[in-house]
């Protein structure tokens, strides 16, 4: 391989781990509540909000349309978000993505209650990430979508219409390639007059939890949504949106996926304090993946604060058939861990994974082979077939921009000496400091 600028040197785990790793907040309900706070009519402070780049994104472009996001000068994660008077956000402006989902394709909606037409554009990779659904049920509800590159990808602008609809508006979209794109008309329905009736049209609804987040977080803002899950429906009713004057930010459960996980891998006990008793965020499946893989997992309650602690002697069983439709984002973590199992494991129902950050099944089964080991893609997931500890071997291994390929190459490294990661700074898309926590966590 040519060589690489940018390189980090994974640390290897050369004895078990004994490590308490505090995760920053919830990428996935930081940006929900910015917008839910966006599109309210008093202050909301946020506390513990996410800063990364994704997060940071999220801001500058309801900054763009209008909003004011005021961050403690004493506590980076402490930001008090101001609506525009009046509900209207500011038109012709210029909206920058990145490379992140979530601003892609919620903050399109915001377009629709704008003063002129909105233009969007982001990273160069982030032209290859499906946007159609969205913005096809933007159009269904009035507004114009003018695309400057590849339809239904980034860059396009969105002309919201002269009137918003009076009647119930009916939506249909095929939202199989990602659950943002419900969610992205469900945290805009309650301000439409008439409502929204969204009805999903593919087969299966990838990441139901997320939705279900989506619609927990609009009804603690005062919104009303009727989910009917097996019809792949949803009804918004027109209601003004307020989320409390004051909110604290669960910390990222996905994100703790790469450190708990660790545990297994390396063996020993790692243990995320915070960790909530109920949650809508999909990580919070990850505890009883992990106890199926063959951890001991408990939640000690320590000076009145709740961890979740995994302890393992390095010992990791497959998982043979394994549905991970509930929490495709954790499953490059999983993967990780399931290069050291015992037993083959395919991981089902995340064939949505296509249309992330990357192509997450082609670039998890290129990295496992790139160190020696076995997988391969499935129609709807991946294949990871166990080899020897001893046939995996060092490597250069790429990133492709994305931040959870580099928290899997980081894991992979824990086990397997000479892995070298290219571009780790991706990680701040969602973790600030990764490198600083990892080399904590190995101290």
């Amino acid at each position: 391989m040519t060589e690489h600028m940018n390189l980090w040197p994974a640390p290897f785990a050369a004895q078990p781990l004994n490590a308490t790793v505090t995760i920053p907040g919830s990428k996935s309900l930081s940006n929900r509540y910015l917008i839910l706070a966006a599109l309210g009519s008093m202050p909301v402070r946020l506390i513990g909000l996410l800063r990364s780049r994704d997060t940071d994104l999220m801001i500058k472009a309801l900054e763009s349309l209008g909003v004011r996001c005021e961050v403690d000068t004493d506590v980076e994660t402490t930001v008090t978000v101001i609506p525009p008077s009046h509900g209207r956000f500011h038109g012709n402006v210029d909206l920058f993505c990145g490379l992140a989902g979530t601003v892609m394709r919620f903050v399109p909606g915001l377009a629709l209650f704008a003063d002129g037409p909105v233009h969007f554009d982001g990273d160069e990779q982030a032209y290859a990430r499906p946007m159609k659904p969205v913005l096809d049920g933007l159009e269904q509800l009035g507004a114009t979508v003018e695309y400057h590159g590849e339809i239904g990808k980034l860059p396009f602008t969105i002309t919201p219409p002269a009137t918003l609809p009076q009647e119930p508006a009916q939506v249909s979209i095929d939202s199989s390639g990602s659950s943002q794109f419900i969610s992205g008309l469900l945290l805009l329905g309650s301000r439409l007059p008439g409502g929204l009736i969204l009805r999903h049209t593919g087969e299966r609804t990838p990441s139901l939890p997320h939705i279900r987040m989506t619609v927990a977080d609009v009804v603690a803002a005062g919104g009303a949504i009727d989910a009917d899950e097996a019809a792949r429906t949803w009804t918004v009713e027109f209601r003004s949106l307020q989320l409390p004057d004051t909110v604290t930010v669960e910390p990222d459960l996905s994100n703790a996926a790469p450190f708990l996980g660790a545990a297994l891998i390396a063996g020993g006990v790692v243990l995320v304090p915070h960790w909530p008793e109920t949650t809508t965020q999909p990580g919070g499946l990850l505890p009883g993946y992990l106890e199926q893989m063959g951890a001991t997992v408990s939640f000690p309650v320590i000076d009145g604060i709740r961890y979740c602690e995994v302890a393992s002697d390095g010992t990791v069983h497959g998982l043979g058939t394994f549905d991970l439709t509930a929490a495709g984002e954790i499953a490059p973590s999983l993967a990780a861990i399931l290069v050291f199992a015992d037993a083959p494991t395919d991981m089902v129902g995340i064939g949505h994974l296509r249309g992330h950050e990357t192509n997450r099944l082609e670039a998890l089964v290129n990295e496992i082979r790139r160190v020696g080991g076995e997988a391969e893609e499935l129609p709807d997931g991946l294949r990871i077939e166990p080899v020897p500890v001893g046939a995996l071997h060092g490597a250069v291994m790429e990133t492709y921009a994305d931040h959870r390929m580099a928290t899997f190459a980081a894991m992979l490294g824990l086990r397997i000496p000479d892995v070298q990661v290219i571009d780790v700074a991706t990680t701040r898309k969602t973790l600030p400091d990764f490198v600083g926590m990892w080399s904590g966590m190995l101290a």
